[in-house]
């Protein structure tokens, strides 16, 4: 059985492995797509904004906003590449306006601003404060804690103690609850009346989980238990033949849409999934059950034709658009890191041929896109405070 990234150290370069690219080819793909998407072009390329003197924004293109989700990419992508000053950038303008530092809220972050800052919806989404927490202890790790805001580790303990510092369970739709169910140990759509009842497949991070088990200052049990719960869940929500997932879904993995919009569907959020499995399978390893998904959803996208396969699908596999997005090119192809399937080297060549977004949707496909480099050139890393702490996780 393999043995995870996290203990070897051995992060794989799948453009070196299967399509034989050197290594200075491979430096010189991480360095455009980061370019362009953090220097490029202000109308074209860029979705980094700096705010001078000292902060800057990742802007949604398309909808002319801020997203918790994108600035925590941001910061993710920052910190794996070593640059400190746009992670430091991108940390000081989320702290000084997503993060809420009173009330009910206090110490989560809302999901939607303007690029003035000024908050267009309060509510958290769980994913952005989750990827903010983990790219802040990687900070901490590589970099070392500074003071104040820059006190990485201490401001990750202070979003996790949030995750689980609020009410357990809601007596009304106006009511902050914790970011994980208590009962099911399941990250929730959003920590807020009824969204306390259910989840989304994307925002489960049991790789993430697993880490913060070794990493936080308490509730270690409970996040090693939510890095399994998590894994389990996974394993109902995809569907048996297409290996799809839903947008949105109950804690046993049924789908559901709360608001009618069609979340019981495979569509943008559904994307990332891919991701999350392989990326957790690579620096774990701890199921096999991720090669045989992993598999399953090559094939169904492999069987809708490379290049045209569609955006978005119902789970049993109707197409339900006819546009063929960079972003999910890129989620397929980091797939490949958990596959076996002969055809994983078409997704990793499709990807590898794919140019670096640059429309006005090059938000979400552009920081997919960036991300799926970075995992399949072997520069997404775990970094830790110590050598492999000790955790339950691994009794």
């Amino acid at each position: 059985m393999k043995t995870g990234a996290y203990y070897t150290g051995n992060y794989r370069n799948l453009f070196a492995e299967f399509l034989d690219k050197s290594e200075s080819e491979v430096q010189t793909k991480v360095d455009k797509a980061w370019d362009q998407l953090f220097k490029g072009d202000n109308n074209t390329e860029r979705v980094y904004y700096p705010v001078e003197p000292d902060m800057a924004y990742i802007e949604d293109i398309a909808h002319k906003e801020v997203c918790s989700e994108g600035m925590s990419y941001g910061m993710m992508i920052a910190v794996q590449l070593d640059k400190k000053s746009e992670f430091d950038h991108l940390w000081k303008w989320a702290k000084t306006y997503m993060q809420y530092k009173s009330g009910q809220r206090k110490d989560y972050f809302a999901w939607q601003l303007d690029t003035s800052g000024t908050v267009i919806d309060h509510n958290p989404a769980s994913d952005g404060d989750e990827w903010i927490a983990m790219s802040l202890f990687f900070a901490s790790a590589r970099w070392g804690n500074g003071k104040g805001i820059y006190n990485y580790q201490a401001e990750a303990q202070a979003i996790l103690d949030a995750m689980l510092g609020k009410a357990e369970s809601p007596d009304s739709d106006s009511v902050i609850t914790n970011m994980f169910n208590s009962k099911e140990k399941q990250v929730v759509f959003t920590p807020l009346g009824k969204s306390y009842h259910f989840t989304n497949p994307s925002y489960h991070l049991p790789h993430y989980y697993e880490l913060w088990a070794r990493q936080a200052d308490k509730n270690n049990s409970f996040w090693c238990e939510a890095a399994s719960v998590s894994r389990e869940f996974l394993k109902i929500a995809a569907h048996p033949q297409t290996g799809l997932f839903p947008d949105y879904s109950h804690f046993d993995g049924t789908p559901t849409d709360l608001w009618n919009k069609g979340h019981k569907d495979f569509r943008f959020d559904a994307w990332r999934v891919a991701m999350n499995i392989a990326v957790d399978y690579e620096w774990f390893a701890r199921d096999e059950w991720a090669i045989s998904q992993s598999n399953r959803l090559l094939d169904f996208f492999y069987d809708q034709g490379l290049d045209k396969y569609a955006n978005q699908y119902t789970l049993e596999g109707k197409a339900l658009s006819k546009d063929h997005s960079p972003g999910l090119i890129a989620m397929n192809a980091v797939a490949s890191l958990a596959s076996t399937n002969p055809n994983r080297i078409d997704f990793i060549r499709e990807l590898w041929n794919t140019p670096v977004p640059s429309d006005i949707y090059r938000y979400y496909d552009g920081l997919l896109y960036m991300l799926a480099i970075l995992q399949l050139s072997g520069n997404f890393r775990v970094y830790k405070p110590g050598d492999n702490p000790v955790s339950a996780c691994d009794d």
